[in-house]
């Protein structure tokens, strides 16, 4: 199963439209994760029309419209594999330690908000994978985007993607 991970894409403030290379990857994915920051409705609207299965939340940008469609933490099982999805985690001090004791019957942990890329695990097991942003790279070199392969009860391979300046 392939996973498309993405989170605070800001859109149409920080961008006019999200990076053809992503909408390719929404498109082949199975599953689509959003951590939330939309900002606006139509961007919901496009990646529920062209994801096969999206899960996603709200984040601290999101209006009331947002809001009353998405919860503040999503959850799913996939193929055996427990996944939630949150938007903020708190600062990165002590983060690993925070979600294990906030999530222990989670697998995998998906955030956003800081657009900071983020791949560790926490002693009890809890993979922790924050995509950064696909259109505000903020203090990154990058704005970035994941996917994750999900296969036989276990998280496989996790790939950070570089997108291109914008023209």
């Amino acid at each position: 199963m392939l996973l498309v991970l993405t989170t605070d894409t800001h859109l149409p403030k920080r961008a006019r439209d999200l990076p053809a290379e992503l909408w390719a990857a929404i498109d082949a994915a199975d599953v689509v994760v959003h951590a939330g920051d939309w900002v606006d409705e139509a961007t919901l609207d496009a990646f529920s029309a062209r994801a096969k299965r999206l899960i996603a939340c709200y984040g601290n940008n999101d209006g009331p419209a947002l809001r009353a469609r998405l919860p503040e933490i999503a959850r799913a099982t996939l193929d055996g594999v427990r996944l939630a999805v949150i938007h903020e985690t708190g600062d990165a001090d002590g983060r690993e330690r925070r979600c294990a004791e906030n999530f222990p019957d989670v697998d995998v942990l998906v955030f956003g908000h800081s657009h900071i890329p983020w791949d560790t695990t926490a002693e009890n097991g809890l993979r922790l994978l924050n995509p950064g942003s696909p259109t505000d790279r903020r203090r990154q070199p990058y704005c970035t985007y994941m996917t994750a392969e999900i296969g036989e009860g276990h998280l496989g391979e996790v790939t950070l993607h570089r997108l291109p300046p914008r023209a």
